[in-house]
């Protein structure tokens, strides 16, 4: 088979490889879509302490299966599955005694999704994400559930649900599916934050009922401020990789509101911020990172019932072969989400 192998730093290469083999206890999954995600191009650029070279990357992912091994019942051959990135982690207990927790992720620890073939190795299958695609869903939208459901781990944590405020800093594709989510979850109002004018209304073109506001042209925090009467938005995300996101998130929360720092930081210099602010505010603020199998259960029934509309975020599909074509594309900016095709279905 031909698979996408990161050989280090700026380095990734397509060549062939033996297809795996499923022990008794793991499936082998025919990869139809695998998304490019934000958190490949930082491995790719930046490398990753949990990625030993070479692996292949790629953890947005659907496909179906084509063979389980004997001792395997939760899948079966022909079933049309998604499958996420983090591996619930276990409590281990090495040879000197000491008791760590070890968790895992698909393109890290374990081979991903840019190849022709996966293997859905025992922990996979045991332990999940892994979920069943509804006929409705298609293998492209089905493989958006892992950014999904990590949207909603964001969500949760930062206590959101119906009748709260709420503003988006940053409004790349996981950005416009917190919007959406918003909505579905009965929000009382939402802003939608961006820099560009460009990003910012492809955004307008995917959800409405939004408050947009263009932070180019733009004081974010004042115009959020004016809005509410001073009082500010009950939950703030911020699904931009920057500083300044992180800053302006904890000045326009309200009183006992909710700051997510979904975005993670890189190339960025240290954050700097008040502390005064959050403890008068007596706001929380928390981060996230990743998703649990059963947030992605839930992305993949939001997907399923047209709430979040999965198939409208694929702007641009790629040939294995092109992967790196796939990295510029996404890096451009151009579009919401680029899938890699591996078997050119």
């Amino acid at each position: 088979m031909n698979a996408a192998f990161l050989d280090g730093i700026d380095d990734i290469n397509v060549r062939q490889t033996d297809v795996p083999a499923p022990k008794a206890d793991e499936a082998l999954l025919k990869v139809n879509s695998c998304a490019v995600c934000g958190s490949d191009l930082k491995i790719f650029h930046y490398g990753n302490q949990r990625v030993k070279y070479p692996t292949i990357v790629g953890h947005e992912v659907s496909g179906e299966v084509v063979e389980v091994g004997t001792a395997v019942e939760a899948v079966g051959v022909g079933d049309r599955v998604a499958v996420g990135a983090d591996i619930p982690g276990v409590w281990n207990t090495n040879v000197a005694g000491k008791t760590e927790f070890v968790d895992y992720a698909t393109g890290h620890e374990f081979a991903g999704g840019f190849a022709q073939y996966m293997l859905l190795n025992a922990e996979m299958i045991k332990f999940g994400p892994m979920t069943r695609l509804p006929d409705q869903l298609s293998f492209e939208a089905g493989a958006l559930a892992e950014p999904l459901a990590c949207a909603l781990h964001g969500l949760e944590l930062a206590q959101f649900g119906p009748g709260k405020s709420i503003a988006v800093i940053g409004l790349g594709p996981i950005g416009v599916m917190i919007l959406q989510v918003a909505h579905a979850y009965g929000a009382s109002g939402v802003f939608g934050i961006q820099r560009s004018r460009t990003r910012l209304e492809m955004a307008r073109r995917m959800v409405d009922n939004v408050r947009y506001i263009a932070a180019e042209e733009q004081n974010v925090v004042e115009t959020v401020l004016a809005e509410t009467d001073g009082l500010g938005v009950d939950c703030v995300i911020t699904s931009a990789g920057t500083v300044q996101s992180h800053v302006d998130a904890i000045h326009m929360v309200a009183h006992r509101g909710f700051v997510n720092l979904f975005g993670g930081l890189r190339g960025q210099p240290p954050l700097t911020i008040d502390s005064n602010i959050i403890h008068y505010k007596e706001c929380f603020v928390t981060g996230s990172h990743g998703c649990l199998p059963r947030h992605h259960k839930q992305a993949v029934q939001l997907l399923a019932s047209g709430k979040v509309s999965g198939d409208r975020y694929i702007h641009r599909r790629f040939p294995l072969d092109r992967i790196r074509d796939a990295y510029a594309y996404h890096e451009s900016r151009a579009g919401l989400k680029v899938v890699i095709k591996p078997n050119g279905d």
